[in-house]
């Protein structure tokens, strides 16, 4: 039987997007009690001119959230590394902004992730009745196209939860061409800028209750040769690692055997299968 090795968490939040708790000990300890060595601190980052001011940290807390994160990094020090990064949203327009952010830090990993559709926020429970409203094929096809301009754009080392616009189970139509080449347009994109994607169990947290990306997508990334990340996408402590052998299995069946690591915005892979 096959075994797997715990990798590293590279998504997890703390309370100043407004929508998680925990402090980053928290999560730390939480990492060591499941047997982790290595996590991401990953918050949502400010945005430009008050962009979706109510889920994610003010400019002003970046002090702080660094000030945290060394202070953790050094009491973990030898037990758990602890990565620094942040979950920047993508949309046209924001690129000089997210350059910006780049340059605050040194920064180990920027994950860029799609949660806009214009001004919809599409995976906000609080706008979750424009589906009912809306085209769905063509919103699957405006999101992968956000998706692949993120990718493109080659300020971001991962890109997070890469069909998120399924999170409330809303689907596009049974076999859309249209959506399947949305889809593999954005993987060329990935696989072009060489950046990693994504696999997250956070979807089996939520009313799709399914691993992002769905299997056919991490089918066709591992044969593309895509690296992949894991993240939990915790916002809270319990949360870190969830279902992590389950996203490990599902890379396996198509034949990967590494996710990615970094340090400095460098990546590097480390493998997941135990050597018996």
């Amino acid at each position: 039987m096959t075994r797997f090795l715990p990798v590293p968490d590279y998504h997890m939040h703390t309370p100043r997007c407004n929508h998680a708790k925990g402090t980053i000990d928290e999560y730390a300890q939480a990492a060591v009690d499941a047997g982790l060595t290595e996590i991401g601190m990953s918050d949502h980052s400010p945005m430009p001119n008050g962009f979706d001011k109510a889920w994610r940290m003010d400019e002003s807390e970046l002090d702080s959230f660094l000030e945290e994160l060394e202070a953790a990094q050094q009491k973990f020090k030898g037990k758990l590394l602890i990565k620094a990064a942040l979950e920047v949203d993508y949309y046209e327009g924001a690129e000089a902004y997210i350059q910006y952010l780049a340059a605050y830090y040194d920064w180990d990993y920027l994950m860029g992730s799609v949660h806009f559709i214009g001004d919809w926020g599409f995976d906000n429970p609080d706008e979750v009745s424009q589906f009912e409203h809306c085209d769905i094929e063509q919103a699957y096809i405006d999101y992968f196209r956000l998706v692949e301009l993120s990718a493109a754009s080659g300020l971001f080392d991962s890109i997070g939860h890469p069909d998120l616009i399924k999170k409330f189970g809303h689907r596009a139509p049974t076999g859309s061409v249209a959506v399947l080449e949305a889809e593999n347009k954005m993987l060329q994109a990935v696989k072009q800028a060489d950046v990693a994607l994504e696999i997250s169990s956070a979807g089996l947290r939520k009313p799709v209750k399914e691993i992002y990306p769905h299997v056919g997508m991490v089918e066709r990334a591992v044969a593309l040769g895509i690296p992949f990340v894991y993240g939990s996408d915790a916002h809270a402590p319990a949360e870190v690692g969830h279902a992590m052998q389950t996203c490990l299995q599902l890379l396996h069946q198509f034949g990967a055997v590494e996710v990615a690591c970094f340090h400095k915005r460098q990546r590097k892979m480390f493998s997941f299968v135990e050597q018996v």
